[in-house]
């Protein structure tokens, strides 16, 4: 999947990705936004950035997203 700037996401599992921390489990059920989708590496195994409600921002790993349907 591809993401883009301005996209609605929710953070709905964990991920297999070796880049996933154990902090990151706090953030599973948030809802956010695509800040920086790293559109130059085009590569669908790089972190993403993420503007997530009441948490800030952070790049997380793609497959723990899933786009909410009003995006």
């Amino acid at each position: 999947m591809t993401f883009y700037r301005g996209q609605k996401v929710v953070v709905y599992q964990r991920s297999q990705d070796e880049d996933w921390e154990p902090y990151m489990e706090e953030y599973i059920g948030m809802h956010g936004i695509i800040t920086d989708p790293d559109w130059s590496k085009n590569d669908p195994d790089a972190l993403i950035e993420v503007s997530l409600d009441q948490a800030g921002t952070i790049r997380l790993p793609q497959d723990c997203l899933k786009l909410l349907e009003d995006s």
